[in-house]
């Protein structure tokens, strides 16, 4: 199982940004079935999720890599069952690690404040190796352009095709093409998969 942990990096001087961002994630987490329990304030300035998928778990956290300003913490492990209605009054080892993983990922002072926790021995091997491939692909998306990420949207969560995107933006295929390269999107989708995979291996 595993548990995200967000907690806003700040607070005291950007504001309570939890509304906005439970109001953002909502429709996000909706529609991925993996989510078994969506985003909630836990306390103070922090939410937290429960999901069963790694792939969802992968879309979820690099969608908040792309809003910014949350450190992130992903606990890998078992939790007790029946989950409660509400993640405030669940337990198990994915929250413990969980809460250590925020903490770890508040010190980071990187472009992609994110921490994995997964125990020991070889599925603690296979967090820290997630963690590593989830900072530099936060990093790349720290990155990218209003242009690009125009680009992506179209392209990714649109479904469109580059001379279909070209004819919406009124720009040639080129550019969308080149805006998708500076965007590092198809090496995005290309590590996705591999970030899911060491997820699913540290809930092994």
């Amino acid at each position: 199982m595993f548990v995200l942990t967000v907690d806003q990096d700040a607070s005291t001087t950007r504001g309570d940004l939890v509304p906005e961002l439970l109001t953002t994630m909502a429709p996000l987490t909706a529609a991925l079935p993996g989510v078994l329990r969506p985003f909630e304030r836990t306390v103070g300035d922090e939410v937290q999720a429960v999901l069963r998928d790694a792939d969802d778990l992968t879309t979820v956290t690099l969608a908040l890599l792309r809003i910014g300003g949350w450190s992130i913490g992903i606990g890998i492990g078992p939790v007790h069952e029946p989950l409660p209605a509400s993640s405030r009054a669940a337990s198990g080892e994915a929250f413990v690690r969980a809460r250590a993983a925020v903490e770890r990922a508040k010190g980071r002072g990187s472009a992609a404040p994110v921490a994995v926790e997964a125990g020991a021995g070889e599925t603690g091997a296979r967090g820290r190796e997630a963690e590593a491939v989830l900072r530099l692909l936060g990093g790349v998306i720290a990155r990218r352009s209003d242009a690009g990420w125009e680009a992506i949207e179209l392209v990714g969560a649109g479904g469109l095709r580059q001379k279909d995107v070209a004819a919406r933006l009124k720009i040639s295929e080129q550019a969308v093409s080149q805006r998708l390269r500076t965007a590092l999107w198809s090496e995005e989708v290309a590590v996705r998969p591999v970030v899911a995979r060491l997820l699913a291996e540290g809930d092994r």
